[in-house]
């Protein structure tokens, strides 16, 4: 995992931010490289004065980051 990333049950969380100097455009070719490659998928968007936007990107934790079970 990436320094950042969060865990929550299934569920593996990435925490984006976008400075308001980024164009909408580019900023949804970003986001789309990511979802392409990294099988992440949208969340949450928040946009914040000044145009900031702080993304939450969200992917199902794959069978290899799941703990162990004992049976």
């Amino acid at each position: 995992m990436a320094e950042g990333d969060l865990t929550d049950g299934e569920w593996e969380y990435r925490p984006v931010q976008i400075g308001g100097d980024v164009s909408r455009m580019t900023a949804a070719v970003r986001l789309a490289i990511q979802a392409e490659f990294g099988g992440w998928e949208l969340s949450r968007v928040r946009l914040y004065p000044g145009g900031v936007r702080k993304v939450w990107l969200r992917r199902r934790r794959s069978s290899r980051m799941l703990p162990e079970l004992s049976v």
